[in-house]
This record gives structure tokens, sequence and C-alpha cells, in this order.
């Protein structure tokens, strides 16, 4: 490794503990765009994430302006960050101005925008896509073979960081959701005299019948100390 590569060896290490530090997926994602910025020495940078494997979400972007250009696309369905997304490979625009493979309106939005050229990079989790990091440059041909190698580095780190972040909260929600759950049984319980497995039916219940996540019946029960109509019904059955 050469003197000019250890900053960026270093600046990674960095970032690795941070990522890792992180509260969250939006502190997560937040930290990468930051970093992205820094470590491509590009104007702007923004995360899309694929939310429940079908709607895509603008996760964060370091300036508003790259809202517009996003959603143009999401809208559309059509653009360097949707190929990005359809291909799970990257996409590089070299010189926007003179872009054919795309819309007019995507390259007149991003001229005007001051944008001149862009980096879309894959952020995948197990084979399964993430989600797209982009990187925005000012000057035609703002992105070099270096840039795409350091921006793939990045984008795995962003794509095992987000993977995690996903997990650790979609765990703390299941926990949660028990306490929620025990909570609202214990009150049918002492309200109707029932046993556990007979409280547990009639949440279970009622969340079918009413089309109701069995986290929200739990949470409505011990918000309001009753149960609709329905779900009382059931517990005097």
């Amino acid at each position: 490794m050469t003197a000019e590569q250890h900053p960026t060896a270093d600046a990674f290490a960095r970032l690795a503990v941070e990522l890792h530090d992180t509260d969250g997926v939006g502190e997560t994602v937040e930290a990468v765009v930051q970093f992205a910025v820094q470590a491509l020495s590009c104007r702007y940078a923004g995360v899309v994430l694929n939310e429940h494997g079908r709607k895509l979400s603008i996760a964060s972007v370091t300036a508003p302006v790259i809202c517009e250009l996003y959603n143009l696309q999401l809208e559309a369905a059509e653009g360097p960050l949707m190929t990005c997304l359809e291909t799970r490979g990257p996409v590089w625009v070299d010189d926007v101005a003179a872009e054919e493979r795309w819309s007019p309106e995507w390259s007149r939005l991003a001229d005007s925008i001051g944008i001149r050229s862009i980096l879309h990079l894959p952020l995948t989790s197990a084979e399964r896509p993430v989600g797209v990091l982009s990187f925005f440059s000012e000057q035609r041909s703002g992105f070099g073979p270096d840039d795409l190698a350091v921006g793939h580095i990045l984008a795995r780190h962003a794509s095992i960081a987000v993977a995690n972040a996903r997990n650790e909260e979609t765990m703390a929600q299941a926990v949660d959701a028990r306490k929620l759950v025990g909570q609202a049984m214990g009150i049918l319980m002492e309200r109707f005299d029932l046993d556990g497995d007979r409280a547990f039916e009639v949440l279970r219940r009622y969340s079918q019948d009413s089309n109701t996540k069995l986290r929200d019946v739990a949470q409505e029960l011990i918000d309001t100390r009753k149960l609709p109509r329905a779900g009382g019904a059931a517990a005097r059955q």
C-alpha cells in the first residue's frame, strides 16, 4: 500500500467503527452519505433503500436537490438509479449532457442542478438488493477507476451496516410486540377470568377478524382498557 492509500484505509477503518456504533438505519445511512462525499471528493451523495423488497424510499441525501432527481426517476420508473436497481450493477454517467440512455427530462434536471457526472452503486446483502449508493459530481468525467474501487468498498460497508441495523430494529420490534401481547393477555385474563392460552386466542381471533396486526390489537387494548365488541364477544364465548 502506498503512502497515498494509507489515509483512505485509515478512514475506512474509522467508518467501520462509526457504522457499528450507529443507532438504527437512519443514522447508518446518514453516516454513509457524509463519508461518501469526502471519500470521492464529490459534491453530493445519497442513498435509496429497498423497503420490504418492493417499495423504494429516499433514505438520506446530502442536499435537498438530490431528492428532486431521485423522485423524478422513482415516479417515472426510469433513469440511472432504476437501472442500477434492476441490474444490480454499477451505473456510470460520465457526461450528463451527452447521456441518451434515459429520458431528456432526467438529464435536463440533473444539468439544471449543476450535476455533470454520476456514479450509482448497488447495495446488496446476501445477494438481495438493499438499495443504491449514489455519488454526484459538478465536473464532467468526475469519477475514475480509483473512485469506482473506493465506491465499491464503501458500498460493501454500507450494505452490511444497513442489513445489521435492520436486523436489530426487527428484533427490537419483535421484543416490543411480545411485551405488548403479554400485557394485553394479562388484562383479558383478569377481566374475563381466562387462562393464558384462551387470552391469546381472543387476541389472535380479533386480529384475524379485523385484519389488524396482533401487536396493534394488543396496543389498543392496553391504551383503552377495552376490547372492541367482536373481541369482547369472543372473550365471553
